[in-house]
């Protein structure tokens, strides 16, 4: 036992074995969501439900053990959100393209994470994104979640003019809508699980329909809610189908947007902790990277979207958590849910939009960093916003913005075009044009 505190330097820390053990269990209550809305929103791309479930637990669970024993820090991982949105709603249903093609550009596009993380040159590629467009991909997505969960709670539907308009109130929307209310009161609230207790309020507000009252059955229980793990999305990829030109904006957005999400929640999980190192970069960074990357090409593997780490892991820190025990005790929480699958798949896709929509919202924080009376800063960022939803497509907000950035910047301030922003630029119009020509 000494050697393990010796080898998680809890003297250093000031921490010891309690503390590090609740601040798993806080951090792991806090993303436990992301089991039920994984599930949810890939499934509808037609992949087994079940076996969605098995690769989520996994991927979560090994990911963040990974992170705890090598990288020695407290940060969880498990399927990002906004990366499950764009592979179901823009990749398979919008491209057309078939889910085992989509999983070979989520492994792929995590080969290249892995290299840009074992040569540090992500943080060349990152001078070179302007921060007009890094501003806007984190409100874009935000927006684009928060459409999804909209549409699937019934809330929004498409109108006969071919625009969108709020439905007629119903069952379904009316748990929705309850839903929605008690989420953002817990979240207002500060309160650690409001995510999960929302769930299980909506699982309970849901299953009298059907049964007591009203015409349709909302909720269907399942006769077991233990079952064996699902393994049949385990190496499911075309390996050669994902390597074709259509899928190169597909591959460019899940690695440019795990660069800015693993770098960005780095520093603000850093931030919360003062977790710095004499060189003033996050504590152990390269390793924390290198498992994220190595973590996002595996879920391709087991079937799954790129990882990211979580920021919920700051409720874990907020406890006390300073060490690697947190992120190893929140992957081993998972493990248990292999065997809940029917449990996870009762939840019906209405009551977890709440969770999307909330999400969207923390994700617009971005925006507050935008410098708004600079149109040439406030127009590439507003491209890159408004795009991603309205093309149901986060890689077309990207690459117009940073298309818009470049041409603006040509004309206006040609200091602030360096040799990575021109490289990226023409990489854009690359894809823009093959996802126009072969899409």
């Amino acid at each position: 036992m000494k050697s393990l505190e010796n080898y998680f330097q809890f003297s250093e820390n000031n921490t010891r074995w309690r503390v590090e053990i609740m601040a798993g269990i806080t951090t792991f209550l806090a993303m436990l969501y992301i089991i039920v809305v994984n599930a949810k929103i890939l499934s509808q791309t037609g992949m087994s439900a079940p076996a969605l479930v098995t690769s989520t637990v996994i991927i979560s669970s090994f990911s963040s053990i990974a992170m705890g024993i090598y990288a020695r820090n407290p940060y969880a991982l498990a399927p990002a959100m906004g990366m499950n949105v764009f592979f179901t709603y823009t990749i398979v249903k919008a491209w057309g393209i078939p889910w085992e093609t989509a999983l070979g550009a989520v492994f792929w596009s995590g080969v290249l994470f892995v290299l840009l993380a074992v040569f540090n040159i992500r943080t060349k590629i990152l001078a070179g994104i302007p921060n007009a467009v890094k501003h806007g991909i984190g409100a874009g997505i935000g927006i684009f979640i928060a459409l999804v969960g909209f549409y699937n709670a019934g809330f929004i539907r498409q109108a006969p003019s071919g625009l969108l308009e709020i439905t007629p109130l119903s069952a379904q929307t009316f748990v929705f809508l309850i839903c929605f209310f008690i989420l953002a009161i817990l979240m207002a609230l500060r309160f650690r699980a409001a995510m999960l207790l929302t769930i299980i309020v909506g699982c309970v507000l849901a299953l009298p329909f059907g049964r007591i009252f009203g015409e349709h059955v909302l909720l269907h229980v399942p006769s077991h809610i233990v079952a064996l793990p699902d393994f049949s999305l385990f190496f499911s990829i075309d390996w050669l189908g994902s390597l074709k030109v259509a899928l190169l904006p597909a591959i460019f957005t899940f690695l440019f947007i795990n660069i800015f999400d693993s770098t960005g929640v780095l520093l603000g999980l850093a931030h919360t902790c003062n977790w710095f190192d004499k060189n003033g970069q996050p504590i152990r960074i390269r390793q924390s990277l290198l498992v994220d990357s190595v973590a996002a090409s595996a879920a391709g593997l087991v079937g799954n979207t790129p990882t990211a780490i979580f920021v919920e892991s700051a409720t874990g820190i907020a406890a006390g958590g300073r060490t690697g025990v947190v992120s190893i005790v929140v992957g081993l929480l998972f493990l248990p849910f292999l065997f809940l699958a029917p449990l996870v798949i009762m939840v019906p896709v209405f009551v977890v939009a709440p969770a999307l929509v909330m999400v969207g919202c923390l994700m617009m924080a971005s925006i507050q960093h935008v410098k708004w009376n600079d149109l040439t800063q406030a127009i590439p960022t507003f491209v890159t916003i408004v795009l991603m939803p309205l093309t149901l497509s986060i890689s077309e907000g990207i690459v117009w913005g940073m298309v818009t950035w470049f041409l603006i910047s040509l004309f206006h301030n040609r200091k602030a075009l360096t040799p990575m922003s021109v490289i990226i630029t023409v990489c854009c119009f690359l894809i823009m044009l093959s996802s126009l020509s072969v899409l």
